[in-house]
């Protein structure tokens, strides 16, 4: 069947200035549709797990399902660009599906041109890769896998913590090195019990960050725009810090697990980072942008930040010549937290439900939606 161009379904405003919000109503036409999928693409590991569905070539496993109903589904990572693989089908898709490993940036000129386009899904969590509030403004739905990699992303900034504080990583480029120097690494090595450390951020990952942190004997603190229940705080001991800045200095680490937001982008500057103890830890597996990049870098540079892990970027696939790289005192990796094997299969499900959900006209689980019906989530306003 011939893809068309589906009709505006209601035009609403939005504002006491007259501006308006054109509806593309997500289940306003049956039939078949265009899908893209963007994801980092594996090469020569593609085969090494079958379970490694979350690549261009494993496609998060729905080709299949998808194709024998009708549906058109093209996968790429090819995403930057006027020339790219994606730019290709921008105008004529009906669902983009991205990741925030390898996000395809979906701004207001690419929604503008998108004139099919209905749905747009995050196979993890996180869905600041599209411009919201354009989104929003043309009627869009956007959503994300609530929850699928939440474990995933706590577990790896208990690790990288556990990094930073005893200084592993000089121990091991030693040996990598044919080094043998104790000194060289014991001279900055410490106990993560009896440490402060401190959350900026405390929803579904924070939390669990939280009581993964207890049985370390840490004091934890917490800042967010709502509290937790009184049962978690009392489980973890946890203290609410309403105000960051009066949290910062007591914190020997601070990790980074709020949305990036039009509030939280480059929360963390020049100012800011003063505020901390020299010689503070930072884990940010949030988002990079979070972050005052050069900022991190001069303080990285100078000690007071004693050392920087995480696997967020500005942008995402960060260049060659990104300043991250190069700093010292940093224990960067790739966008890797939240893409365990577990977590792919989690997300590749939670996609395929809400497509089958897109498919029938039902609604998507209510903690999925980060934009309906023109409304931004809590989180993102």
């Amino acid at each position: 069947m011939a893809m068309k161009r589906v009709a505006v379904s209601a035009i609403r405003a939005i504002s006491s200035s007259g501006t308006t919000t054109l509806s593309r109503n997500l289940h306003d036409s049956a039939g078949k549709k265009k899908i893209v999928g963007v994801f980092y693409k594996a090469n020569e590991y593609a085969k090494l797990n079958p379970n490694f569905v979350g690549c261009v070539e494993g496609a998060l496993g729905i080709r299949e399902w998808l194709e024998s109903q009708g549906h058109q589904y093209i996968v790429t990572d090819d995403k930057e660009g006027p020339n790219s693989e994606l730019e290709k089908h921008i105008p004529d898709l009906h669902v983009l599906i991205t990741t925030p490993f390898h996000p395809a940036y979906v701004t207001a000129e690419r929604i503008k041109r998108a004139k099919n386009l209905k749905l747009l899904l995050t196979a993890g969590i996180g869905s600041d890769h599209v411009d919201l509030n354009a989104a929003a403004a043309a009627g869009l739905t956007v959503a994300e896998v609530t929850g699928s990699n939440v474990v995933s992303v706590a577990e790896d900034e208990l690790m990288r913590i556990l990094i930073l504080v005893r200084n592993f990583l000089p121990g091991h480029h030693q040996v990598i090195n044919g080094e043998w120097n104790v000194a060289g690494i014991a001279h900055r090595a410490y106990d993560l019990e009896g440490k402060t450390v401190g959350t900026v951020g405390a929803g579904r990952i924070g939390r669990l960050l939280l009581q993964r942190l207890k049985p370390f004997n840490c004091n934890l603190l917490y800042h967010d725009r709502l509290r937790i229940t009184p049962e978690l705080e009392k489980e973890t001991g946890a203290k609410f810090e309403e105000d960051l800045d009066a949290m910062l200095p007591k914190c020997d680490v601070v990790v980074i697990n709020t949305p990036l937001t039009e509030k939280t982008k480059g929360l963390f500057d020049k100012e800011r980072i003063a505020k901390c103890k020299k010689g503070v830890l930072f884990v940010n597996n949030a988002r990079g942008a979070i972050m005052d990049t050069q900022a991190v870098v001069d303080a990285c540079s100078s000690g007071h930040i004693a050392g920087y892990s995480g696997d967020v970027w500005n942008p995402q696939p960060a260049p060659k010549d990104h300043p991250w790289r190069y700093m010292p005192n940093q224990a960067m990796t790739p966008h890797i937290s939240g893409t365990t094997i577990d977590a792919q299969l989690r997300y590749a499900a939670g996609v395929k439900d809400m497509l089958d959900r897109y498919f029938k006209g039902e609604d998507f689980p209510a903690q999925n939606y980060i934009v309906k019906e023109g409304e931004l989530a809590s989180q993102y306003r």
